[in-house]
């Protein structure tokens, strides 16, 4: 039916131009992903089975369950589903799948960006995809214009849903002033390809590298979050010549478990993760609000079960638990010597996730680095904390050099 537009959610799907739109904007989906979804979403009055989709997708051609495991992963993932979370395709037993989300058709009117909204730099994005060096697919936006600004992936993150989420969507609006924000999910996480056999740092630095390569970008700023900022010193380490600045901010040079240098040290490291373990395999809420307090430290309860929630959007149980485990473990303190570039390092005072002895680490460690130390609790920076205005205001000085 040509000229059909479906819309489902916040999400509208071009069928006739093959194309997808999450709240007016584009979301850049593989065209094979974008035909399968399409394909689900004509029929959706049905359940469509396996044998018919590999019939219809190969036009003629073999195709191996692998290849259509990653078509059907790289769709859900575009619509914010996952293969545990089937609230838009739904695996139906034994061999099909039904597009079951609520969806209205409309063949009147081509789906196009809304052309008279106010806009602001962040509402300018696309969701782009590239591949890393071991083949896994990742996926990266670019939101806002002017000069880049890198932000390396952090765990947790999913770029179609962040930007309306309360712990994030205030980060858009602060750092794409008269800037482009280039960002990316993790591999293992968000729109970014899950089924991975390796989280290692080495991996995580390339995934960066792929990204600013596929953006076309020769030198830029960088910015780490949390656990991104061990990849953002490993790579500024590795790739001198491509970092001009580098940002860190509730960052450290070691995981838990590396730094741990007591009994007591070593004994509540594991208690931690153990903690955290027990939420993500059990999912209790109690489990669950004791590991989102330490990221946000002054939130409600009712702020860390969506916390909660909102991460079990991010990845499954499995790859959570990987991260948890391989981060405690990552360490960068024998190469931040190596980082050339001038260094900005920004820290809560009282952190509950990551202690402010770790930014004192990396202001001792790497040597053009200046250490702001801010009057908070938060391990993230929330939009009603008094130190996110100053966190900016120093970010924005400091690029400005």
């Amino acid at each position: 039916m040509d000229g059909v537009v479906y819309r489902f959610g916040q999400y509208a799907l071009d069928a006739d131009r093959r194309r997808l739109s999450h709240d007016g904007q584009w979301v850049d989906v593989e065209p094979r992903a974008l035909e399968l979804l399409c394909l689900l979403v004509e029929h959706r009055d049905r359940t469509v089975s396996e044998d018919e989709l590999y019939d219809r997708m190969g036009r003629g051609h073999a195709v191996s369950g692998a290849t259509f495991a990653a078509w059907l992963r790289t769709a859900r993932l575009a619509i914010g589903d996952s293969d545990t979370g089937q609230h838009v395709i739904r695996t139906v037993s034994p061999h099909g799948y039904q597009f079951v989300a609520t969806t209205t058709a409309d063949s009147s009117v081509p789906l196009s960006p809304p052309a008279t909204a106010p806009t602001t730099e962040a509402d300018h994005e696309v969701i782009r995809f590239c591949r890393s060096t071991d083949g896994t697919r990742i996926a990266f936006a670019l939101t806002g214009e002017g000069p880049p600004l890198v932000k390396t992936a952090n765990w947790l993150t999913h770029l179609d849903l962040d930007r309306t989420n309360p712990m994030w969507a205030h980060w858009f609006d602060g750092l794409t002033r008269g800037r482009q924000l280039i960002r990316y999910d993790e591999r293992g996480c968000g729109l970014s390809e899950w089924t991975v056999s390796s989280f290692t740092l080495d991996d995580l630095v390339d995934d960066l590298d792929s990204v600013v390569d596929a953006a076309g970008l020769d030198r830029f700023p960088l910015l780490g979050v949390s656990q991104g900022g061990a990849v953002a010193v490993a790579y500024a380490a590795r790739r001198p010549e491509r970092v001009s600045h580098l940002v860190l901010t509730s960052a450290y040079a070691r995981g838990q478990q590396i730094r741990a240098g007591s009994d007591d040290e070593r004994d509540a490291a594991e208690v931690d993760l153990n903690i955290a373990r027990a939420g993500w395999r059990s999912q209790d809420s109690s489990f669950l609000r004791y590991f989102a307090s330490q990221f946000l430290a002054d939130a409600t309860p009712a702020e860390w079960d969506a916390f909660a929630a909102y991460q079990r959007q991010t990845t499954s149980a499995s790859n959570g638990l990987r991260f948890i485990e391989d981060f405690t473990r990552i360490d960068v303190s024998g190469i931040a010597h190596q980082v050339t570039c001038p260094t900005l390092i920004v820290h809560a005072r009282d952190d509950a996730r990551v202690p402010v002895a770790q930014a004192l680490e990396l202001a001792t460690l790497i040597p053009d680095s200046r250490l702001v130390l801010l009057d908070s609790r938060n391990h993230l920076f929330t939009a009603a904390d008094p130190a996110w205005p100053t966190f900016l205001s120093h970010l924005y000085t400091f690029l400005g050099e």
